[in-house]
């Protein structure tokens, strides 16, 4: 049974190209549209507040010397300044609480990028630093998206003030005037690519520190402490050239506008105690134009609202790598209801880098079967129970299961159907019964994958049994295994798949877990380095440099000194754990020539293997090899 034609065509179709940069910015401006306006008509009030209030303070002055009524300008003076106040502190509450809605939300989307992207795509993308400083920074954009759009309003106001008050001192402001837009050009030109470089650094750091402390002990082993210190600190020297570079940016502007907006405002002055002599301005008009003259200095306020939208745009840039990670598509097809876990793989390649880590594999897992994986370290045997699981998808060629194409199965029917263990699991949730759950759970059946995966051995010893805390539970390394074990055992799958889940086990343990896995409804796929655990298998793959070396019976593929080898036996080991591992056999070289040992062994080769046409199988031992594979007594062709 294969997946239908039109369902594998849709499965393979190109994915949708990533999304234009800069969308990130615009949806995040967008959502917080609504307090963004609030906050723009806000900061539109107050400024109008202050670019009306000089006026009436002129008016007042003027009516006061002249000891003529001035009450409702005072009262008008008093009004002005409540307004201010109160629109500045609406403004503070309603970008505080939007920032964090918007933060909140840039951090729920860059979470479920990451989730829904292939593993592969995901690595070093710097999540942690994405999600905490980026995105917060991020999360200022709507508010700062408004607050630099109404910058201008207060010093264009006072601007236009002073030529109402008189043109020739608002002329003499506006002489200063390109000087100041050729700073804040300056500003958003060289301050948005050093903030750039600055946090990519910071990220870089990160992630060497994640790295380090999830090696501490290691560290602490080696005694390579200090050599750590440097290298995780090495970034350091990136962040203090772009931090300098920030301040000097920032100081330059700012300093180059404090020094200019106090000449500016002298300058006003200047000319209008000049026009006051002269009997053209009252003294109210000119207490009017100096009240106006710092308003119009304000624009020098506009870099530092231009350096909220600038860290906000750098920062939605770096929250945008992650979400834009394509993800992984999937189909809406479920699987056959009766199925038995039949997993096929055919002509399966995937290249990372332009280097071919799988090649040609195709293979067969009966349903209901065990097929333990071995190979050296690098032969590809984790990401081929990726692919075998969905986790990645290979470059070319198709996985069923159940004669179904991954690709065409609904998210929810695949992890359905896949269950995964693995050698340093993951554990989620407050309590050991919340990270082997996952989610809802009776207590008899958690009770029932704890003894399972023989976890109930220590959880019972537990002060609260599974219900301990996790931080109260320290917990050993086959310990650690033995919980993955049980959340792979907590629900029923068609593949269950241990990459490498049982290597900090005791021999004891693992025998009690491996009859636990015979149990197991549906395929399993072990992924091992123990000589038992492939001995107990129905079928061992031998994988060798990302190409199918050898499948069959262990006790016939132990007759070869390569597949010995693979688990540190030498060519003398001939009996042991292999069963009848120590008969003679017939091999295939790499020629193709067969070498016979002493002693023939007749196999009837009772489990199903699918091979490419090019696999050979030698008639006397059922070994069936891969020419294409050194096998020790030749170079590969």
């Amino acid at each position: 049974m294969t997946a239908a034609p039109a369902d594998a065509a849709r499965a393979r179709a190109t994915p949708a190209p990533p999304p234009a940069e800069g969308r990130l910015l615009r949806e995040a401006v967008r959502r917080g549209r609504g307090p963004a306006a609030l906050v723009l008509a806000a900061t539109a009030l107050g400024a109008a507040a202050a670019v009306t209030l000089p006026l009436a303070l002129g008016r007042a002055v003027d009516l006061l010397i002249a000891r003529a009524d001035a009450g409702f300008w005072v009262l008008l003076c008093t009004a002005l300044i409540a307004t201010e106040v109160a629109t500045d502190a609406l403004v503070a509450r309603t970008g505080g609480r939007t920032g964090a809605a918007t933060t909140a939300w840039l951090r729920r989307r860059a979470l479920a990028g990451f989730l829904a992207a292939p593993p592969a795509a995901t690595t070093g993308t710097g999540l942690p630093t994405r999600l905490t400083a980026n995105a917060l920074d991020a999360g200022t954009a709507p508010v700062a998206a408004a607050t630099a759009a109404a910058a201008g309003l207060a010093p264009l106001g006072g601007l236009a003030g002073l030529f109402l008050v008189d043109p020739w001192a608002g002329a003499a402001f506006v002489c200063g005037v390109p000087l100041l837009l050729l700073i804040l050009r300056a500003l958003l030109r060289d301050g948005r690519a050093a903030l750039t470089t600055y946090q990519e650094e910071q990220g870089r750091m990160a992630r060497l520190l994640t790295g380090a402390l999830s090696g501490a002990a290691t560290i602490a082993a080696a005694g390579t402490v200090r050599a750590e210190e440097r290298r995780v600190l090495a970034p350091l020297a990136g962040m203090r050239a772009a931090g300098e570079r920030t301040w000097r940016v920032q100081g330059r502007a700012a300093g180059l506008s404090g020094a200019l907006m106090p000449l500016l405002v002298a300058a006003v002055l200047a000319v209008g105690g000049v026009r006051l002599v002269a009997g053209h301005l009252t003294p109210g008009d000119l207490l009017a134009l100096s009240r106006y003259a710092v308003l119009a200095a304000g624009a020098g306020a506009l870099a530092g609202a231009l350096n909220g939208w600038v860290r906000a745009k750098a920062g939605t840039a770096r929250v945008e790598t992650v979400t834009a990670l394509p993800p992984t598509p999937h189909g809406t097809r479920d699987l056959p209801p009766h199925g038995d876990g039949t997993l096929a793989l055919h002509g399966v390649h995937v290249t990372r880098d332009g280097v071919p880590l799988l090649d040609s594999v195709t293979l067969t897992l009966p349903g209901g079967t065990t097929t333990a994986l071995v190979g050296p370290s690098g032969s590809g045997k984790s990401l081929l129970a990726a692919v075998a699981g969905r986790l990645t998808d290979p470059d070319q060629g198709t996985v069923l299961l159940d004669g179904t194409d991954l690709r065409t199965l609904s998210a929810d029917a695949l992890r359905h159907a896949v269950a995964y263990a693995f050698e340093r699991p993951a554990l989620f949730g407050a309590t050991i019964a919340d990270a082997v759950a996952c989610g809802p759970l009776p207590e008899p059946e958690l009770r029932r994958a704890l003894r399972r995966a023989a976890a109930d051995t220590f959880t019972d010893r537990l002060p609260h049994g599974p219900r301990t805390s996790l931080p109260e539970a320290p917990l050993s390394g086959g310990e650690l295994q033995r919980l993955g074990l049980a959340r792979a055992f907590t629900r029923p799958t068609r593949l269950l798949i241990l990459d490498d889940a049982t290597s900090s086990l005791d021999t004891v343990t693992a025998h009690l877990v491996a009859r636990a896995l015979t149990d197991t409804p549906g395929t399993r796929l072990t992924i091992t380095h123990r000589l038992t655990t492939a001995a107990q298998s129905d079928q061992v793959v031998w994988l060798d440099g990302g190409r199918i070396r050898g499948t069959g019976p262990h006790s016939v593929l132990w007759r070869d000194p390569a597949y010995r080898a693979v688990f540190g036996a030498g060519a003398g080991a001939g009996a042991g754990a292999g069963g009848d591992a120590g008969a003679g056999a017939d091999t295939v070289t790499d020629t193709g020539a067969r070498r016979r040992s002493d002693v023939r062994t007749d196999v009837t080769g009772d489990v199903r293997t699918e091979l490419p046409t090019d696999m050979r199988t030698d008639l006397h031992t059922g070994i069936r090899t891969d020419p294409r594979v050194d096998t020790g007594t030749g170079a590969a062709e």
